[in-house]
């Protein structure tokens, strides 16, 4: 019970950053990005031939990753129990979902239902923005 009125204490004084440290001091792990992800303060991680992705604001409910592909790089049909939705901000990209095919390029969409078979072939260089729910944990650096 002290820890929880410390908590409560804490919520109500202390800016984020701080709270962040304080619970983590307190014993209490929890899993989450930083508030404010600057771009050119993170590094892409090389994750296949020709596809970099960083990964960007997250906690055990949701992830969102930004993933660069370079003309015909794959994205290798894989399946995982998370939610996953995807926007293309630039290139195109040939996906298979399900079974289907379809040609995407910037400004369209794809929604991925948990364990379903999906990967891609990039067709012209570009970048997709991917979300996920919950938070993919393998993505995190051990």
């Amino acid at each position: 019970m002290k820890v929880f009125k410390f908590m409560l204490f804490m919520l109500a004084v202390m800016p984020l950053g701080e709270i962040s440290a304080q619970v983590k001091g307190a014993g209490i792990n929890k899993t989450r990005s930083a508030t404010f992800i600057m771009d050119n303060q993170t590094e892409w991680e090389n994750v296949g031939e020709g596809v970099q992705r960083k990964i960007l604001g997250y906690d055990g409910q949701i992830m969102t990753v930004k993933i660069k592909f370079k003309k015909g790089a794959v994205g290798t049909p894989h399946t995982h129990y998370h939610t996953q939705t995807t926007y293309i901000v630039s290139g195109k990209f040939e996906f298979m979902v399900n079974g289907v095919k379809k040609v995407v390029s910037a400004g369209d969409a794809l929604y991925m239902e948990p364990d379903v078979l999906h990967g891609c072939v990039c067709l012209e260089e570009g970048m997709l923005v991917d979300c996920f729910s919950p938070m993919r944990a393998d993505f995190l650096k051990k």
